[in-house]
């Protein structure tokens, strides 16, 4: 698991049970689940949620490094805005997924690219060569964030998830 990380806004740290009100805020909107790959069904109540974020916090420690999910914080309040994910992908031997879920109402503030930049390069210092991002084909917000961070569109595939996703890329050089 990462150290906590800080960006000039941002605070990336670990998922807590008691982060369940705002993590459904995130988590329980169907315009953020409705877009996640793999898909995943929008959490609809608060017990459910701290669930979710205790399998997750359980599971931390048999997933292949530097894989992980995190919590975004706002810095100025202390609100969790978003969350963060580097997984493997599919067939769970080579690829590592970066992937950043924010509530709607912190879209369009920067805070996916600010977050997002500061994991991968963690990750890329823990010896990842390369990150991916996967989006549907339609999710223009996913892709321009994807563009923002240097990552470079490599086409469309269905290898992952079982359905048609578009591929971005990105290695450390393209960290700038």
């Amino acid at each position: 698991m990462t150290p906590e990380l800080r960006t000039e806004r941002l605070i990336i740290r670990a998922w807590d049970p008691a982060d369940a009100p705002a993590a459904l805020r995130i988590y329980g909107a169907d315009e953020v689940t409705g877009r996640l790959t793999p898909e995943m069904s929008a959490v609809r109540d608060e017990a459910a949620m701290r669930t979710v974020l205790q399998a997750w916090s359980e599971a931390q420690p048999s997933l292949v490094p530097p894989a992980g999910r995190w919590a975004v914080v706002r810095a100025e309040d202390g609100e969790p805005i978003g969350g963060l994910a580097l997984r493997q992908l599919p067939p769970y031997d080579e690829d590592f997924e970066l992937s950043w879920h924010l509530r709607p109402d912190a879209w369009g503030s920067g805070y996916a690219t600010e977050a997002a930049r500061a994991l991968a390069g963690w990750a890329f210092e823990q010896g990842l060569e390369e990150l991916f991002a996967v989006a549907r084909p339609d999710n223009e917000r996913a892709a321009a964030t994807a563009r923002r961070l240097g990552m470079e569109w490599v086409g469309e595939t269905d290898k992952y998830y079982g359905t048609r996703l578009t591929v971005f890329r990105m290695r450390p050089s393209d960290l700038g």
